[in-house]
């Protein structure tokens, strides 16, 4: 077994004054950052706990995280069996229950729903496929312990509809 580590350092940037000497007296601003890159994560709670929606939250962290290593599975994925990708893009969604029973809430789905853009060369049904071997692959998904579902679209470059669309 090989072992990776990972470092973060996230700081607190939310006194105010006075600390947490009540719940509203405090803010929930916080930096992501490592030594190992340049730019810093301004991140804070969702808005609908107190924070500020400019900043990203945890949850969007999570989910961004789920979405980049599915997709990373699955551009090595293509590479290695002759599907030339030339755009991907995810819009994915989580959903979160609020006081599932003795916990405050958790994450209960994640769907992915990559739009991914292939030349007319590649083997569009493979192209789907790969998308099941790479949720397989994928550490972050692996680590979960609530479903990830994906939702792929494959386009065609050339094409104006989709391969199961077009006339056979």
């Amino acid at each position: 077994m090989k072992l990776h580590h990972y470092k973060v350092c996230v700081e607190w940037e939310g006194n105010l004054g006075k600390g947490t000497q009540s719940y509203s007296a405090y803010s929930r601003n916080f930096l992501v950052r490592s030594d190992d890159h340049d730019s810093t994560i301004p991140g804070s709670a969702d808005p609908a706990f107190r924070g500020d929606a400019k900043r990203w939250n945890p949850e969007e962290l999570l989910l961004a995280a789920t979405s980049a290593c599915h997709k990373l599975w699955y551009l090595h994925l293509c590479a290695v069996n002759g599907i030339s990708v030339l755009s991907y893009e995810d819009t994915c969604e989580a959903v979160m229950e609020e006081g599932h029973g003795d916990k405050e809430g958790k994450i209960v789905s994640i769907t992915l729903s990559p739009t991914i853009l292939v030349d007319e060369k590649s083997d569009t049904s493979l192209a789907m496929k790969l998308h099941e071997d790479a949720h397989k692959a994928c550490f972050i998904a692996n680590s979960l312990n609530f479903p990830v579902q994906c939702k792929a679209t494959i386009l065609v470059e050339g094409h104006q509809t989709r391969p199961e669309d077009a006339p056979r």
